[in-house]
């Protein structure tokens, strides 16, 4: 084998090494979440993350007995939610939303966000489509 075609081929294999860290970091619903824990949170937005390949929605969530928890709800990819009517300024910090999806399956304040309700009592969908998640096939 010459050197021009060893290296040639050593690029091929790091090329397709690189391709795979992406497949390998998105997951399936189940993985992560439970579709036997759905849960409702109403707070505030406190961050939204528009990257890739999920958005990322920090919420300020005051419980019944008045602590405050800090939740991280995880929704589609940017591209999907804009074309589902998202807007960047319709979540920004302080609106107030309501988001049901379903808890993380470790227990930790994090949750598959299926809708969010804005104030205007917009309903937008969060999810991904293809994930397993329970009602993914909604448009």
């Amino acid at each position: 084998m010459t050197r021009k075609t060893a290296v040639a081929l050593s690029g091929i294999g790091l090329a397709g090494l690189l391709a795979i860290g992406p497949l390998a970091a998105h997951h399936a619903f189940s993985s992560e979440f439970d579709a036997e824990q759905p849960v409702r949170l109403r707070g505030k937005i406190t961050k939204m993350e528009w990257i890739n390949p999920h958005a990322w929605m920090h919420i300020e969530v005051t419980t019944d007995e008045g602590a405050t928890e800090n939740w991280m709800i995880e929704a589609g990819p940017p591209g999907a939610l804009v074309r589902r009517g998202w807007r960047k300024d319709s979540v920004k910090p302080g609106v107030e939303v309501l988001v049901e999806g379903y808890r993380a399956i470790d227990g930790t304040n994090k949750a598959n966000g299926r809708d969010v309700t804005l104030p205007d009592g917009t309903r937008l969908f969060a999810g991904s489509s293809g994930t397993g998640a329970p009602y993914d096939d909604r448009p």
